[in-house]
């Protein structure tokens, strides 16, 4: 990796290096990018989020200079420090990405640049190029035009009320439909009817229109029911073409856990606009990385009635299994409501043990939706055992999903294979990451993975694993084996 790296500072030459899942859960291979970027002579940027940052400032640096004559300077900040600036500038990715897609000089072209965590990038991405619509924002359209602030007001009222016809979902968001659509529609061409012109609207409110009126956007809202408040959200539904120019601005190195499941990462370079590039895959190590997983066949599917009662079956009988084991044990559950219903039950049968998205004893039980896990996965200890209630396949009643569907049908692609299954195999490899630093247990009780054609995928990204169909008395602590 260090190689590649360096000969992609050396020949500007862009490259996606995929570094598996444990080795992106315990962060060892910024070693191999960071010494080749501090002895290169020249400038060099490192995009990484802002916790990474710090950690590489307290930990891999120190380590590198201990280890090597590195003279090189290091900076952090949301700007280059000025043009005669040779060192290495560490920064957020928001404040690369903003300055890139908004054509600013905060950054100098053609300097390489290095982006950590780029399994993330498609939504830093997204986030970055959403316009939202809040309530100052509606206040400052009624300064904008004083003449209107009644019939502006009156129309939010309206718009308001059209979004909270919709029925609760537990993702408390809804994709703009024909009547709000109408709705604004009605308050520009109202605007624009006073003026010979375009209205002059505000900035934010300029933004949203240019937009909304493209027909690739995917449009939603935000409802704060207690409050009777709302929020407007508009982003592109493909970014390709936005972010293809920008890769042609300097040369890139993108790293990232586990971005594709071929070597090239044709999906996910399709997804963001990236062209030919050298990639490099590393594989996980058949001895160190192993995990043992069990995926039982014959259980119901996730979308019938008697999941529920098969799922707590088989969580109680890994659980007794490993009743004397004193590692974490984490439960991951998609399903929101089935969540709170498991995590109940759990909790009346096991006491205190049992938290739902908060951080448990070293030995407790923790029932979490993969959102929670991905996110503190880092600061709790690996868990001896991982039971996975079902794929993480992005579920179509969430509207954001169902709205980047939609965008695949129009355009005729094959939605599953370019969207949901990618989503869900990166997920689910990130997801199991700190089990494979201890070789510890996996289990896999989404029944698909047996009899769905795409099976066989799911089981090449659990790869390296000891597969097997029934409770291993192996998996047995020390203690109860005896």
């Amino acid at each position: 990796m260090a190689r590649l790296v360096a000969r992609a500072l050396r020949l500007g030459r862009s490259a996606l290096i995929q570094t598996g899942g444990a080795s992106a859960y315990d962060g060892s291979y910024r070693l191999s990018y960071l010494t080749p970027a501090l002895l290169w002579p020249e400038p060099a940027i490192v995009v990484l989020p802002q916790p990474l940052q710090s950690q590489i400032l307290r930990q891999a640096i120190p380590s590198l200079q201990q280890a090597m004559p590195l003279i090189k300077p290091i900076q952090v900040g949301d700007r280059w420090p000025g043009g005669d600036f040779r060192g290495l500038l560490l920064t957020s990715p928001q404040a690369w990405l903003r300055d890139r897609l908004t054509q600013q000089t905060a950054f100098p072209n053609h300097l390489p640049t290095l982006i950590d965590r780029a399994d993330d990038l498609e939504s830093w991405v997204q986030t970055e190029l959403t316009v939202s619509l809040r309530a100052s924002d509606w206040e400052h359209l009624m300064l904008a035009y004083p003449s209107q602030s009644g019939w502006i007001r009156d129309l939010r009222v309206r718009l308001t009320h059209a979004l909270f016809q919709h029925p609760i979902n537990p993702y408390n968001c809804y994709l703009i439909g024909e009547p709000e659509q109408a709705l604004l529609i009605e308050l520009y061409q109202t605007l624009l009817n006073g003026y010979a012109q375009e209205p002059i609207l505000p900035i934010t409110w300029q933004r949203f229109w240019q937009r909304f009126r493209s027909p690739e956007r995917l449009a939603w809202s935000r409802l704060n029911r207690e409050r009777g408040s709302i929020e407007l959200h508009c982003s592109p539904a493909d970014i390709s073409a936005t972010l293809s120019p920008i890769w042609t601005q300097q040369p890139v190195v993108l790293m990232g856990a586990a971005l594709g499941l071929d070597d090239k990462a044709s999906v996910y370079r399709a997804r963001l606009g990236l062209s030919d590039m050298t990639c490099l895959k590393f594989a996980p190590d058949r001895h160190h990385d192993m995990i043992q997983l069990y995926l039982p066949d014959r259980l119901p599917m996730p979308n019938t009635s008697h999941f529920q009662v098969a799922l707590l079956q088989q969580i109680r009988a890994l659980l007794g299994a490993r009743a004397g084991a004193t590692e974490l044990t984490v439960v991951i559950i998609g399903d929101v409501p089935l969540k709170a219903q498991v995590g109940a039950i759990l909790a009346a049968e096991y006491g205190s043990r049992v938290q739902v998205e908060k951080a448990p004893p070293t030995s407790g039980i923790l029932i979490t939706g993969w959102d929670f896990w991905q996110q503190q996965q880092s600061q709790l200890c690996p868990p001896g055992l991982l039971i996975i209630a079902t794929l993480p396949i992005p579920s179509l009643e969430n509207p954001l999903v169902a709205g980047r569907v939609a965008a695949h049908k129009r355009r005729r692609q094959d939605w599953f294979k370019l969207y949901l299954l990618p989503e869900a195999l990166s997920q689910l490899q990130r997801a199991i990451a700190p089990v494979r630093t201890r070789q510890g247990i996996v289990a896999l009780l989404d029944n698909r993975v047996n009899h769905r054609s795409y099976g066989a995928q799911v089981l090449m990204a659990l790869s390296p694993a000891a597969r097997s169909s029934y409770i291993d008395m192996e998996w047995l602590p020390a203690e109860e084996a005896l």
